[in-house]
């Protein structure tokens, strides 16, 4: 018998628009598994030895790094801001499309201007990103950690500007925020423990196929 292999995925939007693609792929959780009331975390599914998590979106990197599951899905923010050299990330699932952007209060943006940054401080879950992209422009980036509500950072006079996920900008709007320069274009990948893919080379590649597969006809 096979041994098992779990598939790490991200709770939340990312989870309905993840759901036609493993349909396609021919994997059929528990019925409970896109219930967003449902409180448990592993699942079955129709494949015999495959088994679904369901974790917070930055947690599925950690779980396929150091090898508690093999496969996940992932965001290309959470692979550029931790980097993990365990992780092989073969292909873009072409969901979960946004961006990641610098934003900041309306009245702010009229009169800011960015070519004249040297020093700034920023609200965001992404230290790493932010700080990589000022200092490629020579910009030194203070960061705040936060891991969530940035857009209250500037009405509350925590840091000037954010920088966060942004979809449709509905969310900055409504709490006064423009986006004012974009970082990097955001979307969900299929990952793999570089381990498991060297020793269980045929069953990833088996899967990595599939994803390809399902991805091809969303």
């Amino acid at each position: 018998m096979s041994e098992t292999i779990t598939l790490a995925v991200p709770k939340g939007r990312i989870l309905k628009e993840l759901q036609p693609l493993l349909a396609r792929a021919g994997i059929v959780p528990e019925a409970d598994f896109f219930d967003d009331n449902s409180r448990k975390l592993e699942f079955a599914t129709n494949i015999q030895n495959l088994s679904i998590i369901r974790v917070r979106s930055f947690d599925v990197a950690t779980f396929v790094a150091f090898g508690a599951a093999q496969l996940g899905v992932a965001g290309s923010d959470v692979l550029m801001e931790f980097n993990f050299s365990d992780i092989y990330a073969p292909l873009d699932l072409g969901i979960g499309k946004c961006r990641i952007s610098v934003a900041e209060l309306k009245e702010h943006a009229e009169s800011d201007d960015p070519a004249r940054w040297s020093h700034i401080t920023i609200a965001t879950k992404y230290p790493h990103i932010t700080q990589s992209h000022f200092a490629a422009r020579g910009v030194q980036a203070e960061c705040i950690k936060l891991s969530g509500a940035m857009e209250l950072a500037p009405k509350l006079g925590l840091s000037r500007r954010i920088v966060d996920l942004v979809s449709s900008g509905a969310t900055l709007k409504a709490n006064g925020l423009v986006e004012i320069e974009k970082i990097a274009d955001v979307s969900s990948r299929l990952i793999v423990n570089r381990t498991a893919f060297k020793t269980r080379s045929e069953e990833m590649s088996m899967w990595i196929a599939k994803f390809k597969e399902a991805a091809g006809g969303a």
